[in-house]
């Protein structure tokens, strides 16, 4: 499943590091804290790997 916005591919790729051991989980914030715990590593790569290009920078939210 491709990332629908670039924070949320950034999100992704900060949770991806904490999993994988590159960085530790208590320095994540916000989404990727909770991605970390929730997503599995294959899921997380899935979202990091997505190409930014057109992408929005944040999702719209649905009002």
């Amino acid at each position: 499943m491709p990332a629908k916005s670039k924070a949320q591919q950034k999100a992704a790729g900060a949770a991806l590091s904490a999993k994988r051991g590159e960085i530790k989980k208590s320095e994540l914030k916000g989404a990727s804290k909770a991605m970390v715990e929730s997503m599995s590593e294959k899921q997380l790569e899935e979202l990091a790997e997505t190409k930014r290009k057109g992408l929005p920078e944040k999702k719209k939210s649905k009002d």
